[in-house]
């Protein structure tokens, strides 16, 4: 799974900015993936946006104390991930999936869900996490009115940025290149061989 994710999330990438840092934030889990031409090293940790929001952000905005308990849980489980999996030394992080994508909307400033104008899109830390101390200080209902919001993230985005606004902090990581591109294109590419 980890090798077809980093084959769909970098084969457009042409090797330039290796090696690579892909980072898959799930509902579950989030995986962190690295590599030049192929994995290197890969790892699973439990901190999912929807594991994060059911266990710390559940209420809407959350507060204060809920946003540092799951910066401690989140900062500890990338800790974790970095002692198996050198996120630091990644020349390019790529971070594919709903959570990435969303962000990367926001960063954009789109009306609503451009997957061409998303797909490639270079965010900086500094807006990664401007938009995500936005999600962490919006009410349920501003988060739905938001025209690229799909309607399933909506519960879940406030914890998703969070992860994703933490790796960046702890890997030192500048930017982060929004992909479209997954697993089903890892398998097309290993197919198509």
């Amino acid at each position: 799974e980890a090798e077809l994710s980093f084959i769909g999330a970098t084969y457009q990438l042409n090797q330039i900015g290796a090696p690579y840092l892909v980072v898959d934030i799930g509902g579950g889990s989030t995986e962190f993936v690295y590599g030049i031409n192929t994995v290197e090293a890969a790892v699973s940790e439990n901190i999912g946006c929807v594991r994060m929001s059911e266990r710390h952000l559940n209420s809407s905005p959350p507060s204060k104390a809920q946003i540092d308990l799951a910066i401690t849980d989140i900062d500890n489980a990338i800790k974790d991930a970095a002692s198996r999996v050198p996120i630091s030394n990644a020349q390019t992080f790529i971070a594919v999936a709903g959570t990435a994508t969303t962000v990367a909307a926001a960063a954009l400033g789109l009306d609503r869900y451009d997957r061409d104008l998303i797909h490639l899109a270079r965010i900086s830390a500094e807006k990664t996490h401007q938009v995500c101390q936005n999600f962490l200080g919006f009410e349920r209902s501003e988060i739905a009115s938001l025209g690229y919001m799909h309607p399933g993230r909506v519960d879940v985005i406030a914890a998703g940025s969070l992860v994703l606004s933490r790796i960046m902090a702890l890997s030192g990581a500048s930017e982060f290149v929004a992909s479209e591109s997954d697993i089903l294109d890892g398998m097309a590419l290993l197919l198509a061989k």
